[in-house]
Formats: structure tokens, sequence, C-alpha cells
């Protein structure tokens, strides 16, 4: 399985240097109607990020001399600042949550919004990107798309980064570390030699996606790579370095509630076990009251998970057969 793993590395991660964008470009004009790229920011209260985000994407992978991006959608999952407004200034196009399937009453959560967008956008290559960065760069964008259009036998790809936190240029991606990375090497060995498996940039092709069930919350980034490993295969991933990612970081608790649902989602991708005991979907965690000692609060673990986009009558109905 190690040896596996290298190989896999040697042969499917790259630097986003390795294809400049005129190559893509052209690459993008050969491929025709499948080489069409949307990208999708899921965006809850980012006023102050989302606008350069847009801005560079816009600047640099629309209106420039290189197109790649075809179709730019910020979907604001319930925002109360100005997050729509501004994205809509800086040149996205904007859809709240709840436009989108209607029928189906929405949920909190972010693999929500990311399913949803399947039914918003048209391009058959889809590349999400986290609204919450900072000092952003084109790259994150045509670094992994790139592959998907060079290489007809890629489905997914995911962005790999320094994640700075505080004094250490390593010190984010707690989770990732203390939860996501222990469990993929454990049970998922193959997606070891991912490098962000939780990072919420990467490209997949629609055809992969539709066919994969979404976790709506904080599991979705590892539920889709499992299943993405299993439906497509390992030699149908890769990865892409992208530079550094710099973001708003969570505190201590609202990383638990993270761990929690990326736990539940690798729990029922897991054999079941044998001792009959049933599994408390609930995270309880503490803060100091103000009358003294410690108030327990109690969190429900995501449990939803939505079913493949072409099980959707709606959005059967639109493809093309």
């Amino acid at each position: 399985m190690l040896d596996e793993v290298r190989d896999w590395l040697d042969r499917r991660s790259w630097a986003a240097a390795d294809r400049p964008l005129p190559a893509l470009a052209a690459a993008k004009r050969a491929a025709g109607p499948a080489g069409g790229v949307s990208v999708v920011l899921p965006a809850l209260d980012e006023e102050a990020t989302v606008g350069e985000i847009v801005a560079v994407i816009r600047r640099d992978l629309m209106d420039g001399p290189h197109p790649l991006v075809d179709e730019l959608l910020v979907l604001d999952s319930g925002s109360t600042d100005r997050t729509a407004e501004v994205a809509a200034a800086a040149g996205a196009k904007v859809v709240h949550r709840d436009e989108v399937l209607p029928r189906v009453p929405a949920v909190l959560g972010k693999g929500e919004v990311l399913w949803r967008s399947l039914l918003a956008t048209s391009g058959e290559i889809v590349c999400f990107v986290d609204a919450d960065l900072r000092d952003f760069s084109a790259d994150f964008v045509s670094g992994i798309v790139g592959p998907l259009l060079t290489d007809p036998g890629l489905q997914l790809v995911k962005a790999m980064y320094d994640r700075p936190f505080g004094d250490s240029p390593e010190g984010g991606g707690r989770v990732t570390e203390l939860v996501a990375r222990p469990l993929l090497n454990l049970h998922w060995p193959r997606l070891a030699g991912f490098v962000q498996p939780l990072g919420g940039e990467y490209a997949a092709r629609r055809t992969l996606l539709e066919r994969l069930p979404f976790p709506v919350g904080y599991g979705v980034e590892l539920g889709l790579l499992v299943d993405a490993l299993g439906l497509a295969g390992l030699d149908a991933l890769a990865q892409v370095d992208v530079g550094v990612r710099r973001h708003r970081h969570q505190d201590g608790q609202a990383l638990g509630r993270m761990a929690a649902a990326i736990l539940r989602t690798a729990e029922v991708r897991l054999p079941r076990g044998s001792d009959g005991l049933a599994v408390r979907h609930r995270l309880t965690q503490f803060a100091r009251a103000d009358a003294g000692g410690f108030a327990a609060r109690t969190f429900a673990v995501d449990e939803v998970e939505r079913p493949p986009m072409l099980s959707v009558p709606e959005y059967a109905a639109r493809r093309p057969a």
C-alpha cells in the first residue's frame, strides 16, 4: 500500500506553474463543451473577503487574454451581512440557497450549498472555492482546473497548500491533522497522500459529482473524497500545489463540531461493528458560565446526506440524454 501511495504522489501531484494559463486556455478551447468551467463560492457572512476573490477570478480568468472560467457563482447560504451585494458588485452571479430546488427545504451546512450548486451551474467542470480566503490568487482555480482540462482520465483534483496559523507556517488545519488524517491513514490508506484532504478548494467533473451523495455539513469534503475513490479509483484523483492558504480560523469549540461531523461521515462509510451499540449523534461541549463553573452545550452532529444529484428529477430533466 505504501508503494502505491508513493507511486500516486509521483504521478498525480503537481504545482500550479506546471500548466501555464495560455496552455490551459488552449486546452479548454480544444475540449469544446466538455471544457466548460463553473466556479462556485459557498458563502455565509463573508463580505470582508468574497469581493476580492470574485474580482481576481474575473480579472485573471474571465476578462483577461486567457479566459478559463465561464461561470462564477456565489451561492449565499443565508448571510446577514453584505455578502450578496459585495459579490454581485465584484462581478459574480449571486443565488440564494433557498432559490435552488425550493421543493426540498434547505438545511444548514456547507455541503447542502455545494449540493444545490450543481442545479445552479452548467459547466462540465465544477470548481469549489471557499469564500473566506485572504490574499487570494487565481492559481487556486487554474491550478486545480488545469489537470482536468489536460488529462481526460482525471475526475477530481484537490488543492494543496501551506496553512499558517499564529507563528507557525504550518499550524493550520488542526482538524485535518487530529481527525481526518488519522482516519484516512487507518481506514482509507490509499488516500493518505492527500496533503489537504479537507481543503475547500477542489475541482471535479460534473459526471462524477452528480453521482455522489453530499453530506450536508462539515463532513462533505471527506465524504466526497472517500466516495470518489470508490467510484472512480485512485488514479482518477490528483492534487496541485497552489502556494499558501490564508483564511479565518475557527475557535476550538467550532473545530470540535467540525471534527464530530467528520467522524460521523467516516462512520457511515465504514463497515458496521457487531457490538450492537447505538451511536449518539450529539456532541457536548463546555464553556465557563457567568455564575461560575461550566455550562454544558450539546450540538447535533450533521446526519443528513443529500442523494446523488442524478436522482433528483429536476436535475435529470435538464441533463442531455
